[in-house]
């Protein structure tokens, strides 16, 4: 079994979000009810409802959506390769989604290809998927991983890889500092 990877065959991605109302007052009544059943257990005296959707409004894909979703992609040139960098955003989460899904179509549709991301199979991956359903958006096939098994999806998560089988958390921008690496959140 061939393990190498063509650099050129993986596009990098992350993803920012917010909530989709910047304070829970604002959500309607039944998205109020389905936030509180949602986060029942985490809601205690010191925790109320308004403070877990201030932490957690942008990161449930249910109640927030995607700004913008930047990606890098490695070409080979004639000097060697080179990193190129691009972001899809919009005040209508739609425009960037789309954009996102013409360029994993147009280029990013074989066996071959795959996405890698921090973190990107707990939360980018899955976040995008459900925000494109939730816009109607159907899901290229480099995104759709239903009836796949853990071990079917070859997508590369650069936070497993760096956990060596641990649980252990580490954020990007910390793993780029322990590696000697600029940040690319900033």
């Amino acid at each position: 079994m061939n393990t190498k990877i063509a650099l050129d065959k993986i596009l990098f991605l992350d993803i920012e979000t917010i909530p989709q109302t910047y304070q829970y007052i604002d959500l309607d009544e039944k998205t109020k009810e389905l936030f509180n059943a949602k986060n029942r257990f985490a809601q205690n005296e010191e925790k109320s409802f308004e403070m877990l959707y201030n932490e957690k409004g942008s990161i449930l894909s249910e109640f927030g959506k995607i700004i913008c979703i930047s990606i890098g992609m490695v070409h080979k040139t004639t000097l060697g390769r080179t990193m190129r960098l691009k972001s899809f955003a919009h005040d209508e989460e739609e425009t960037p989604l789309k954009q996102f899904k013409k360029l994993l179509e147009d280029h990013y549709n074989t066996n071959e290809h795959l996405l890698c991301g921090h973190n990107a199979k707990e939360f980018d991956f899955p976040y995008i998927c459900r925000r494109m359903l939730i816009n109607g958006i159907s899901l290229p096939a480099i995104l759709d991983l239903g009836g796949k098994k853990p071990w079917e999806i070859n997508h590369i998560d650069t936070l497993k890889l760096t956990q060596f089988g641990s649980y252990e958390m580490i954020s990007l921008e910390l793993l780029c500092l322990s590696c000697g690496l600029k940040s690319p959140k900033t």
